[in-house]
């Protein structure tokens, strides 16, 4: 990682992310950024505008690594408890339908906002001799700090991946592709491409505004996929640097998440696409009511995200 003596003091990164302008830091700051890791969203806006390739992101994560092995794990743990009670030892974890070869892996928050959407999905991929895993690929822990049990979570699913013979991941999330990268030492692919691979999903006709999710800004790999499945014109909306759960900073900075969604709000007069579940929760429970996620139209069901009953939803793919 390029080392934060190669700043040039050029402000990219403050005026570019919320969180820095509002401490009047850049990311060179790190005394200052220490103390704050906590209230960064982890969005990597910073990385993507540095001129001398600075990695604010993994910076950030470095610094709150370093702050859970200190006497202050304990107060990270109790802030974080619902959460870290629900992600570390995943209590919703299911491998009942797992398959040799390809599985399809659509994330802690898909199944949880598009039950309807999912279950389609799962059904779907049944056909080819395609198995759903229920699973939490380990990022919000992860990004608490927490590289012990970050490490023991991918070493799981990595051993449970290889007994089952598993050779290929499908998965409806962007977040749990980037979080895996080639960890598992399995090929991870999105949703999309898997779908334009066997043939199914619906074209969509008409002109389409997409927000796109924190991983997919640099490559924007998944968002050239699903253009394949729209007939018209795709334009993005980045006006926002993130939804405001990245990190889990809105704990600590909800004024700032708000602001993100306001943008949004202010920015657009029609319909906002995604394709990330945990996006749509927040804009949706924040009032941005004309935020849907695309999966749905491209599976050609007619659901919106249960934002009232998720929890209840990610409860039953125990039981699926």
């Amino acid at each position: 990682m390029i080392s934060v003596e190669s700043c040039i003091h050029c402000h990219k990164c403050r005026k570019s992310c919320a969180f820095l302008s509002k401490y009047m830091i850049d990311i060179c700051d790190t005394e200052k950024l220490k103390e704050l890791a906590y209230h960064c969203f982890l969005c990597g806006k910073c990385t993507a505008v540095c001129p001398v390739g600075i990695d604010g992101r993994q910076l950030i994560m470095e610094f709150r690594r370093e702050r859970s092995l200190t006497d202050e794990r304990a107060s990270i743990e109790k802030k974080n408890r619902s959460l870290i009670r629900e992600k570390k030892d995943y209590i919703y974890r299911n491998w009942k339908h797992v398959t040799a070869g390809t599985v399809f892996f659509p994330g802690c928050n898909f199944p949880s906002m598009y039950p309807k959407t999912n279950a389609a999905l799962a059904k779907l991929f049944e056909k080819y001799g395609i198995g759903t895993v229920y699973e939490c690929c380990g990022k919000p822990i992860g990004e608490l700090g927490f590289a012990d049990d970050e490490e023991k979570i991918i070493s799981g699913i990595r051993k449970r991946m290889k007994n089952a013979g598993v050779t290929e991941i499908v998965t409806a999330c962007p977040n749990c592709m980037a979080f895996f990268g080639d960890r598992l030492g399995i090929r991870v692919r999105s949703v999309y491409d898997k779908l334009n691979e066997i043939g199914e999903g619906n074209i969509l006709t008409g002109d389409m505004e997409f927000y796109l999710p924190c991983p997919d800004r640099s490559d924007h790999k998944w968002i050239e996929e699903i253009k394949k499945f729209i007939d018209g014109t795709v334009t993005v909306n980045d006006s926002a640097e993130c939804c405001g759960l990245g990190g889990s900073a809105i704990r600590l900075e909800k004024e700032i998440a708000d602001g993100f969604v306001e943008k949004l709000r202010e920015s657009t007069e029609r319909n906002l696409f995604t394709y990330c579940a945990s996006c749509v929760g927040r804009f949706r429970r924040s009032g941005l009511r004309t935020s849907d996620h695309v999966l749905p139209l491209i599976m050609g069901i007619d659901e919106q995200p249960d934002i009232m009953k998720s929890y209840i939803n990610r409860v039953f793919t125990k039981i699926k």
